[in-house]
């Protein structure tokens, strides 16, 4: 299996980062890396009703992909778009778990439906008033990879620009004694067929190209032993030497963890303009 793409805009967030540009300048060692508690904004884009509603992991998926869509010019209300993430709203989850070991086993509508994998799919639609179709998948510690490949599967199939958006955040105890995370973290692609962009402006803007294998190598790991740990601890996070090559405009290739007897391996190329501009 080979699957080609070239990514045109990246969002992130999570600790010590507030978007991409700033990530960038750590990742390729411009600027130094200091960890802190990850800052969500508010959830742009919602009626004030549901963004009252919304969790640490809405939060985070609407983030990236407000960011990514944004840096991309693109219409996010066209973008087909997949979510990827181990879990759900893990705050919400221990409400519930809450809820159902007391008396009054009563859940309120809006704790059911922040429950669902899909939730942060169904915000999305609304903030970004997108008509376009989503994908939303869980593959346990391998999420980012399961999504990138899902991703590039329809960049190859459709020959349509997509949206990944992969994301994660913590359990409170006691369900962290058995998950965990440490903190949110997500991260927002936005890719594209190589031959659509080959004669337009969305060419010059592309960061890099890339090409996605499968391998039984080692999984990739950072010199920064902080760096190292935030990608150990986050399953969105294992997308982080993908995002060095990027931010470093060094063409590469990463291995990233998927299951564990399989990894992908990514071949990073950065056309001229990538060298000169990382978005």
């Amino acid at each position: 299996m080979k699957l080609n793409a070239c990514i045109e805009s990246i969002g992130l967030i999570g600790p010590g980062f507030a978007d991409w540009p700033q990530a960038a300048e750590v990742l390729a060692g411009r600027s130094p890396y200091a960890s802190a508690r990850t800052a969500l904004p508010p959830p742009a884009g919602l009626p004030s009703a549901e963004r009252r509603r919304t969790g640490p992991i809405v939060k985070t998926a609407l983030a990236v992909g407000h960011e990514a869509v944004a840096a991309s010019g693109r219409d996010g209300t066209t973008l087909a778009a997949v979510f990827a993430a181990s879990g759900g709203d893990g705050q919400n989850c221990h409400a519930i778990c809450e809820t159902l070991a007391g008396d009054d086993r009563q859940l309120s509508p809006t704790r059911f439906h922040n429950s669902v994998h899909n939730a942060a799919a169904g915000y999305w639609s609304i903030a970004a008033r997108s008509r376009a179709a989503s994908n939303v998948l869980c593959a346990y510690d391998a999420s980012f990879a399961a999504g990138l490949i899902e991703s590039l599967c329809q960049v190859a199939v459709d020959g349509v620009p997509t949206l990944l958006v992969a994301y994660d955040a913590e359990y409170p105890e006691p369900l962290h004694a058995v998950r965990p995370i440490a903190d949110a973290f997500g991260v927002a692609l936005v890719l594209a067929p190589l031959a659509s962009t080959a004669h337009d402006v969305a060419m010059q803007r592309a960061l890099a190209h890339v090409t996605l294998t499968l391998t039984g190598a080692p999984a990739t790991t950072l010199a920064s032993p902080d760096l190292e740990a935030l990608r150990a601890s986050n399953p969105a996070a294992r997308v982080l030497p993908l995002l060095e090559a990027v931010a470093a405009r060094r063409a590469s290739s990463v291995v990233l963890d998927y299951l564990p007897e399989m990894r992908v391996r990514i071949d990073v190329t950065l056309p001229d303009a990538a060298s000169e501009h990382v978005r």
